[in-house]
Order: C-alpha cells, then structure tokens, then sequence
C-alpha cells in the first residue's frame, strides 16, 4: 500500500505502532523494556502529549496518545525512536536498521471506539499467550492501571473506564471488534464509525484508506 501522508492532526487520539525489522525481537531483557518507558516518559514531558496506554511486545509496540499539536506527535515519536536506536545499537554493537519502517499512526475516535482500542491494546499480551493475566505483563499500561501503581507515563484517560476493567481486558474480544482495529492497521485508517470515518478523512485527506482491502490477517498486530 502507498505510503501515507505524514500530516499528524491537532486535538486528536492516535493510535501509535511501530515494530521491528523484519518482525525481529527489539527488546530482549527488562533493561531494553525499561528504557524504551523512559524515553516515553521524556518525550511526554518534553512534546506535552498525553499517553492513555502502551504495550511493549518483543517485537513491536502500540501507544494510545491525545496530542493538542500534531507536530508535537510528530517530534516525540522522532526523540523516542531514534533515541531507542541509539540505545539499542550502542548496547549490542550493530549498525543500521532497528524499525520495519515508519511507525504507522491512526485517529481514534474518543466514544466508544477509544474504550475498545484501549482493551484491544492492553490485551495484546493476552492474544498472544505470552501470560494467562493481562496485569502479570509488566510492559503494559494494564500492570499499572489496575495495579494502582504510581505511573508517571500514564495520563487519566478522557473516558469512564467500566469499574470491572481488570475482568473487561481479560476476557474474550469480540471478533467484529478485533476485525474492525485490524482494518484500520491493515488500511492505515481512522478507527471510528462509519460517518466520523468519512469526515475525518475528508478533512486530512485520508480517503484512500477506506478502500477495500479484503480480510484482516489474523496474526495483525
């Protein structure tokens, strides 16, 4: 699919993912984890974004982010990127490519869509067998959020979350739901309904990504 123009919109919630070259591991020991969080926590303060949820996976990560200024957007995912390059071929002597690409970004719509990605996003653990408990995975915004735990990286997000969240993101996902974000990853569109999806690509010129495109694969990230 061609290439998307890299117009990051004001006011808006992005869903953030980016993963490694060639689906390979980028984080291999707590250390790589911990310092990715940090470079997060840096370029929150730094770009003033607010960060809803993440999830570090082995091998590729989803953030949920409001930006009030989407160059801002833009700017802190330049520090935290690169930066983690910097750190990642330091530390293992290598040179050269550490991301599949440009990390790939889509509007969220705030209702009810927001509270389905930040399931989806929380629950990537989960999908992916790596634990039976979405809050036994550290690297993930769900360790903390139902955790209690003071985080700083986090923001209160601008939705009522259901009181049962640690039950809510453990249990099955809805396949038309699953179906609907992995759409948008596959087309690179805004994840909304059907009338606020016409409107937001009208405005920022997206219409191409609501183009057909058949069924999303099943191992979509």
């Amino acid at each position: 699919m061609p290439r998307i123009a890299r117009n990051l919109a004001d006011e808006q919630i992005y869903h953030i993912i980016n993963r490694g070259n060639r689906r390979d591991t980028i984080f291999h020991d707590s250390l790589d984890y911990e310092r990715f969080l940090k470079l997060l926590q840096e370029a929150k303060n730094k770009y003033k974004i607010k960060i809803f949820a993440y999830c570090l996976m082995p091998n590729h990560y989803h953030l949920v982010i409001y930006t009030s200024i989407g160059e801002n957007l833009s700017l802190a995912m330049h520090f935290i990127n690169s930066s983690f390059v910097r750190y990642y071929n330091k530390k293992y002597k290598l040179s050269g490519h550490l991301w599949q690409g440009r990390y790939k970004s889509f509007i969220v719509q705030k209702e009810e869509y927001l509270l389905t990605l930040l399931r989806y996003v929380e629950a990537n653990p989960l999908r992916a067998k790596i634990v039976k408990d979405c809050i036994d995975y550290k690297y993930s915004s769900a360790y903390n959020r139902v955790k209690n735990i003071d985080n700083s990286i986090l923001n209160e997000v601008p939705i009522i979350l259901p009181n049962n969240w640690h039950t809510f993101i453990n249990e099955d996902e809805n396949n038309t739901d699953l179906d609907y974000i992995r759409n948008s990853i596959e087309r690179q569109s805004p994840l909304g309904d059907e009338n606020w999806q016409y409107m937001i690509c009208k405005k920022y010129g997206l219409e191409s990504t609501l183009r057909p495109r058949g069924r999303p694969r099943k191992d979509s990230i």
